[in-house]
């Protein structure tokens, strides 16, 4: 191989890493300030994260061609009705390319639980989402308390953690997101 074209492989292979670990520094991780965003949603006006200050956010993302985001859609509706008076907001975040497909999707399952649509997929990007489902919980102060990616319907630690979250009566003041 051409000493030249080694050289020039290290060194894309070199920026490549950084962009990954700038990247990775960047995404939000537990602990940090939710990223505010306001989209529309499929059914209904534009929702803004912001809008739910003191309140315990369980933040979704899902696609039309994930196998688990139904039922997981479906559990969170559920979730919202029976956490909903306690002050939980679910919201649930299209990471469609196809935004046809997110739309007629979210229409097919349109609940409790508000689908909005990301045309652009920002904030899928902005909250550094790699599998589907992903599930951010979000305090009343608006900081990242779990990030659960995948879907388990029998896992008991996210439950644990959302009514933690919802009992917590000393991050209710002075939320700063």
């Amino acid at each position: 191989m051409n000493p030249l074209r080694i050289l020039m492989t290290l060194a894309l292979a070199g920026l490549c890493a950084w962009c990954a670990a700038a990247l990775a520094a960047a995404a939000p991780g537990v602990g940090s300030l939710a990223p505010d965003f306001a989209l529309p949603a499929a059914r209904g006006g534009n929702v803004r994260l912001s809008e739910y200050r003191g309140s315990v956010v369980a933040l979704s993302f899902w696609s039309s061609q994930c196998g688990q985001c139904a039922a997981q859609l479906t559990a969170l509706a559920e979730q919202q009705q029976t956490y909903g008076s306690a002050g939980l907001v679910t919201i649930a975040v299209s990471v469609d390319s196809n935004l046809g497909k997110a739309r007629d999707f979210a229409l097919a399952h349109a609940g409790a639980v508000p689908l909005l649509l990301d045309a652009k997929r920002d904030v899928g990007r902005n909250y550094a989402v790699a599998r589907l489902p992903t599930t951010v919980l979000i305090d009343r102060r608006g900081r990242i308390r779990q990030i659960y990616s995948d879907y388990r319907r029998t896992d008991n630690s996210y439950i644990s953690q959302l009514r933690a979250l919802l009992d917590d009566v000393n991050s209710t003041a002075a939320p700063i997101y």
